[in-house]
């Protein structure tokens, strides 16, 4: 029988590494049924005839038993295959992404779905990436594919209807409802963990259970006549199902419970010397609260420090040419060094926390084995060879969770503050839809209209909004210029008529399409025809501009990230070809001049302003004077008001606002 089970066995082992389908032949699986059938009969009627004679267990009953263990894996793993639309499954030989072919549903699937159940088991399919990068590099065409249930387009609706369920229509989510969405989701793959940890430890305790009793033959006490074989053959099985179970989950870890499990499951090995180890236990596990909630405020501040500084960080990049224009490079600099220092001290005394906690639980499991063997030589209780090697066995086993206790901890509290912060920013109300009232083009005379508009970016600070009782009306055709001091509100005031800013009171309506152009560039990597194009079919006529002639290779440039190989004004003169080509009803500027010098600018402005866009409505930032009397109204704005409103000559003879500002040319 025994050599039957290892025919079996390579024969299952051949085929999965071979065979280009999950379905195996009907010959080996019409034996396998057959393998199961008789191994378990014979099973049976071992265990009767031990049962009538009482004589000690034989070889051929632990022969029996490991048969049928394994005719039942084979009659499992032989009924229980999964059909391939396309014919084909994970063959570790076959190209990862399939060439590039997509299936009939318009998808790619992954070797990680079509991976044999050996495959998953011993992670096999995992060979051919393995040998890839021990041949290479890994490039991106490497890597297999996510598996379709893992991918945003499939999890993120789940989500979102799990957390609208929850919340009851809501915004308030809470920190407890985002976690309970989250496991609703995933609660299989939890289930299905925690069982292989509970049989990963069951079986990582077969050792010591079995270790006095193996002490106890070796010292020539045998309870039947082959013991020794039994004992060697639970050893080895347990070791290989521990193996299997342990790296399906072994990033779980072992909980707080399964420690003391493990202890209370072991107390009759030691007797009362067992209270003393609980207790050790316990009081290593107990100093986790005070440690754990140090932990948790201190993850928060070093979040919040780390926020600050990334923050000014990429506020300083994306601005550093005003900084060295300027000469403000080392006031920043110490700012960054203050911001710094703030995250470092944070840093500083998060980790002495986290010391504290490992130095605790580092020492536990002596600490446990101390109080156990004191305990006895006081009690008086003997000290077996048997029984001291099974509980230094047990304090081996308790060794590696008591280790991992500290990080499971550490991570149980940075994923509390992470799910906090998830929460806080789903909270945040959206930006309302239908706070602007749209009108298709030519409906009426009015292009943009705003009437006692009051709009602030935090919708909760409706106290003092950001731009208040603004009344603007914009036919179609017109240009508008606002200017106004630095913080004035110019920006937020074309933020709001594209509607990004909140709106606190008043009416909005805005007729036809709008193109914005922002006032630091957005360039995508790509050629400067795709930065142009952004998605739209090529109209030949309305895309060729002189302008590209200064490049290399025109159009064709290839562009780096974020447009680093261009020069600022290259990159705004891109920019604003893109709105241009848009063809859009209504056009708003942010100050698109400032990055170019006087003598482009000024051609710019005539070029674009004056005769492309002659017919339609433009709303422009300036800070420069000489583009004012083009405009047909001019928008004053001071501390989120219009101050004044009218054409240059008008509101520059009633002096005020507006002539102190051309008067300065500061803006």
């Amino acid at each position: 029988m025994m050599m039957t089970d290892i025919l079996n066995v390579t024969n299952f082992v051949v085929l999965n590494s071979s065979t280009e389908s999950r379905k195996y032949p009907f010959v080996l699986r019409f034996w396998w049924v057959c393998f199961f059938t008789l191994s378990c009969y014979s099973l049976v009627v071992d265990y009767v005839y031990y049962q009538k004679t009482s004589s000690s267990i034989s070889m051929f009953f632990v022969s029996d038993s490991v048969s049928s263990f394994m005719g039942l894996f084979l009659f499992f793993v032989g009924f229980s295959y999964k059909s391939e639309e396309d014919g084909r499954d994970g063959n570790l030989e076959e190209p990862l992404l399939n060439s590039g072919e997509i299936s009939n549903k318009g998808e790619i699937s992954s070797t990680y779905e079509k991976a044999s159940y050996y495959s998953l088991l011993t992670f096999s399919w995992m060979n051919s990436v393995i040998a890839k990068g021990n041949k290479k590099p890994l490039d991106l065409e490497d890597i297999p594919q996510l598996s379709d249930i893992d991918s945003v387009r499939k999890v993120f609706p789940v989500l979102l209807n799990k957390v609208e369920s929850l919340s009851n229509g809501s915004t308030q989510i809470t920190t407890f409802g985002l976690t309970k969405a989250l496991f609703y989701i995933v609660w299989k793959d939890v289930v299905i963990t925690g069982l292989l940890g509970l049989v990963s430890s069951l079986a990582s305790f077969v050792g010591p259970y079995l270790i006095d009793s193996f002490v106890q033959y070796l010292n020539g006490i045998r309870a039947y006549e082959y013991q020794g074989f039994v004992l060697v053959a639970a050893f080895f099985v347990s070791k290989i199902i521990g193996c299997f179970t342990q790296r399906h989950c072994q990033s779980k870890g072992n909980s707080s419970g399964e420690i003391i499990n493990f202890m209370a499951v072991d107390a009759e090995r030691i007797g009362l010397a067992v209270i003393s180890s609980f207790i050790a236990t316990v009081l290593v596990l107990l100093a986790n609260y005070p440690l754990g909630n140090i932990q948790e405020k201190l993850q928060d501040d070093l979040m919040k420090s780390k926020d600050k500084w990334m923050k000014s960080t990429s506020e300083i990049l994306r601005n550093m040419r005003i900084l060295k224009l300027q000469g403000w490079e080392m006031k920043f600099l110490s700012k960054i060094i203050k911001l710094r220092d703030e995250e470092e001290g944070a840093l500083k005394k998060y980790m002495y926390t986290l010391s504290m906690t490992s130095f605790i639980f580092w020492g536990a499991p002596i600490i446990v084995a101390v109080a156990t063997f004191a305990t006895c030589l006081f009690a008086g209780i003997p000290l077996e060879s048997g029984k001291v090697l099974s509980a230094l066995a047990t304090f081996k086993i308790l060794q590696e969770p008591i280790y991992n206790l500290p990080d499971s901890i550490s991570v149980f509290f940075q994923t509390k503050v992470s799910l906090d912060r998830i929460a806080t920013f789903l909270r945040l109300d959206d930006i309302d839809s239908n706070a602007i009232n749209k009108a298709p083009h030519g409906s009426s005379e009015t292009a943009i209209e705003i009437i006692n508009g009051n709009f602030a970016w935090d919708s909760s600070v409706s106290s003092n909004p950001t731009l208040k009782d603004i009344n603007i009306r914009v036919n179609h055709g017109m240009r508008v210029a606002v200017c106004g001091t630095v913080g004035s509100g110019k920006s937020s005031l074309l933020s709001r008529i594209l509607g990004e800013v909140s709106k606190v009171s008043g009416s909005v309506k805005v007729e036809g399409t709008k193109a914005y152009v922002a006032q630091s560039p957005w360039i995508q990597s790509g050629k400067i025809e795709d930065n142009i194009l952004f998605g739209r079919e090529m109209d030949r006529e309305r895309y060729e501009k002189k302008d590209l002639e200064v490049l290399s290779f025109g159009d064709q440039t290839v562009i780096g990230e974020r447009g680093i190989n261009l020069s600022g004004g290259q990159k705004q003169r891109i920019q604003i070809a893109r709105a241009l080509y848009q063809d859009a009803d209504i056009y708003l500027f942010d100050d698109p001049f400032s990055a170019v010098d006087a003598h482009t600018g000024s051609h710019l402005f005539k070029e674009c302003m004056l005769q492309f866009l002659d017919s339609k409505t433009v709303i422009y930032i300036t800070h420069q004077v000489e583009f004012l009397p083009a405009a047909d109204l001019i928008l004053v704005l001071k501390d989120g008001r219009i101050t004044q409103a009218g054409k240059y000559n008008d509101i520059l003879d009633s002096g005020s606002d507006f002539m102190e500002l051309v008067a300065r040319r500061i803006f």
